[in-house]
C-alpha cells in the first residue's frame, strides 16, 4: 500500500498508551504521527538524571500491569527490555522493632503472618485463591472494550460477552466481587484478617495513587486493581525494568519506529480542530496545523475536553459531566540519592527486604490519620511512604557503592488550604516531612542523602500532564470504572467528536503502567475506520 493512500492518524501524547495505540494504527496500515509536547518520549514512565550521576524512574516507578500481549506483539523483550522480579514484594517496618515480611512464596508469607496471629496465617491461602480467581476474570476484562449504556441495555453483544463472563463465577465469588466494588480496604481485609500489620500490609494497595482513608467505601476495588497483574508470566508479580521505566517506552519508542511511525518531540498541541461534529486534526502551540481523520488523545479526558477540545464542540451536558471527573490521587514524589543504603531499626542488616517495596505505613490507623491530616492541613505530618530502591537490582542508575530510591508519598493535597498553591518552599517543608518519616524506621536515612528532587501535584501536573496530580488519570472510584470510565455514553474510546478518541489511562481499564487503554483503542479505531470503508466501497458500487 502506498504511504498516499494510508489512512492518517495522529496520537497526542507519547506515552506508554499513546505509544501502544500508535502501534497498533501502524500495524494496521494507518499513517501515524504522534505529538509529544516533551522532549523525551514516555510521559510518565520514563528514566532522568535527577542529581549529577543518579538516574531514576523519576514519576512511575514499578513493573506489574504491563499487559504480557503487548510486551509480546511490540517485542519489547526482543527490544532489550528486561524486567526482574522481586525477591519480596513488600517490607513493613513496624514502631515496635518488629517486620512483616509479604512475598516469596506461600509458605514464607504465611510464616510471616503467623508471627501476629496463627488465624490469619491459615486464612491466606483462601484469600489468595479468591483473589486469583477475581484477578482472572479482571485481566481478561481488562483487554475488552466495555459496553456502552445502549449496549448494556438492549444485550448487544460486548454486553452479553462480558455478563456470560461475570457468569462463570461462582456465587461466592459473585459475593467477593460485590464486596471488592463496594466496601472499603478496612472492611474488606477485616473480614479476612484480624492483625493490625498484616491488615496494614495488605491495605496500603488500596491508598497507593487514591486520596482515600482505608475506610473510605470503593478503597477495596483500588486494592483489587493492583493485584491482577504480574511479571515474567507469574501473577501477582511486581518487578523492575532495568534501567527504569524508560526502558519501557523507550523500546515501545523503537517499535513504534520498525513499524513506520512518526514520533515528533517538543510538539505541544494547543487544540483539537473540528469540522461540522468531525475532527479533522490538531494545532500545534506553534500555530502549524497537522491534519488526519483520525486523532487519538492519550491525556487526562479532563484536559482533552477541558483545554484542547474548544467549548462549542462539546454539548453543555457532557462539558458539565467532564468538569465533574474527578482527578486528585493525593500524590508526592521524591527521587533521593544515597550514599549507602538505609539500615531500618527492625530489621538494620542488608538483604533481600531493602530490594523490595518498603511500606512505611505500620497500620490502617496510620494510614487514616494521613489521609485526614491532608484534608485538614494540606499534606500528611506522618505521611504513607513506600520506598523501592532499584540500585539493589540495577548498577546501571548509580555510581558504584551508591544508590538511588523513589520515595512514592501519600497524602498530599492538589490545592492546599487557605487558597495557598505550592511554592518552593511548601515543597521543600513537604520533603522535609517525608525525610523525617523514612527516618523515623531507618536512623541515619538523613545523613546518607546526597542529592533529592520533589514533585508536589502541581509538578506532576505541570511536567507530565497529570491533571490534579492525579497518577491514575482519574479516581479509580466506582462511578469512574469500566463502563464509566470516563462517564456512561463514553466508556468504549470514542468521544463525542466523530474520529476523536481517547486511548489513556482515563478509559478501561485505568491507571497503572499496563497498555490496555492504548491497545483498547486502536482496536475500536480499526473497527470504526473498517466500517466507514465497507460503507463507502458499498456506496460508490467498488
Amino acid at each position: 500500500m502506498k504511504r498516499s493512500k494510508q489512512k492518517s492518524a495522529l496520537v497526542i501524547g507519547a506515552g506508554h498508551n499513546g505509544l501502544v495505540c500508535a502501534f497498533y494504527l501502524a500495524r494496521a496500515g494507518f499513517a501515524v504521527t504522534v505529538l509529544e509536547r516533551r522532549g523525551v518520549v514516555g510521559g510518565a514512565a520514563v528514566t532522568e538524571e535527577f542529581h549529577p550521576g543518579f538516574r531514576n524512574s523519576v514519576a512511575s516507578y514499578t513493573v506489574s500491569l504491563l499487559a504480557p500481549q503487548v510486551i509480546a506483539d511490540m517485542g519489547l523483550h526482543e527490544r532489550g527490555l528486561r524486567i526482574l522480579e522481586r525477591p519480596i514484594a513488600n517490607f513493613l517496618p513496624l514502631d515496635d522493632g518488629r517486620y512483616l515480611k509479604v512475598g516469596g512464596g506461600l509458605a514464607r508469607t504465611q510464616a510471616e503472618f503467623a508471627k501476629f496471629s496463627a488465624r490469619d496465617a491459615e486464612r491466606l491461602p483462601a484469600y489468595y485463591a479468591m483473589l486469583d480467581g477475581i484477578g482472572d476474570l479482571l485481566r481478561e476484562l481488562s483487554l475488552q472494550t466495555p459496553p456502552d449504556l445502549g449496549a448494556l441495555l438492549h444485550t448487544g453483544p460486548r454486553g452479553l460477552r462480558q455478563a456470560h463472563m461475570f457468569g462463570r463465577l461462582s456465587l461466592e465469588q459473585r459475593r467477593d466481587l460485590l464486596d471488592l466494588f463496594s466496601e472499603s480496604a478496612a472492611d474488606f481485609l477485616g473480614g479476612w484478617f484480624e492483625s493490625a500489620p498484616v491488615q496494614a500490609a495488605l491495605a496500603f494497595d488500596g491508598v497507593v495513587g487514591n486520596l482515600a482513608s482505608p475506610w473510605t467505601p470503593g478503597s477495596a476495588y483500588v486494592l483489587l486493581h493492583h493485584t491482577f497483574g504480574g511479571v515474567n508470566g507469574k501473577k501477582g508479580q511486581w518487578g523492575h525494568a532495568v534501567g527504569g521505566m524508560g526502558a519501557i517506552t523507550q523500546a515501545m519508542a523503537q517499535a513504534c519506529r520498525d513499524v513506520g511511525v512518526t514520533i515528533e518531540l517538543e510538539a505541544p498541541v494547543e487544540r483539537v480542530l473540528v469540522e461540522a461534529g468531525r475532527v479533522r486534526g490538531v494545532l500545534l502551540a506553534g500555530g502549524s496545523e497537522r491534519l488526519a481523520g483520525v486523532v487519538a488523545a492519550n491525556v487526562n479526558p479532563r484536559l482533552l475536553f477541558g483545554k484542547l477540545t474548544a467549548p462549542d464542540d462539546l454539548t453543555p451536558a457532557f462539558r458539565s459531566r467532564i468538569e465533574r471527573y474527578r482527578c486528585e490521587s493525593g500524590t508526592f514524589r521524591m527521587n533521593v540519592a544515597l550514599s549507602e543504603l538505609p539500615r531500618f531499626t527492625s530489621l538494620p542488616e542488608l538483604g533481600e527486604h531493602l530490594s523490595s517495596g518498603i511500606v512505611m505505613a505500620p497500620s490502617m490507623t496510620y494510614m487514616d490519620r494521613a489521609w485526614r491530616d491532608a484534608i485538614d492541613h494540606g499534606w500528611s505530618r506522618a505521611p504513607i511512604v513506600e520506598m523501592l530502591i532499584p540500585s539493589t537490582v540495577d548498577d546501571t542508575l548509580a555510581p558504584a557503592g551508591a544508590h538511588v530510591a523513589s520515595l512514592f508519598c501519600q497524602h498530599f493535597r492538589y490545592a492546599l488550604p487557605d487558597g495557598r498553591a505550592w511554592d518552593d518552599a511548601a515543597r521543600d517543608a513537604a520533603a522535609e516531612v517525608v525525610i523525617a518519616t523514612v527516618e523515623r524506621f531507618a536512623p541515619g536515612f538523613r545523613r546518607s542523602l546526597l542529592g533529592r528532587s520533589a514533585l508536589t501535584p502541581l509538578d506532576l501536573e505541570r511536567t507530565f500532564g497529570l491533571v490534579g496530580g492525579d497518577i491514575m488519570h482519574g479516581q479509580m472510584s466506582l462511578d469512574q470504572l469500566w463502563a464509566a470510565r470516563p462517564m456512561l455514553g463514553h466508556g468504549d474510546y470514542r468521544s463525542p467528536i466523530e474520529g476523536l478518541y481517547m486511548c489513556g489511562a482515563g478509559t478501561h481499564p485505568g491507571g497503572g503502567v499496563s497498555g490496555m487503554p492504548g491497545y483498547n483503542a486502536a482496536r475500536e479505531i480499526g473497527r470504526d475506520t473498517s466500517r466507514l470503508t465497507a460503507l463507502k466501497l458499498a456506496m460508490t458500487g467498488r
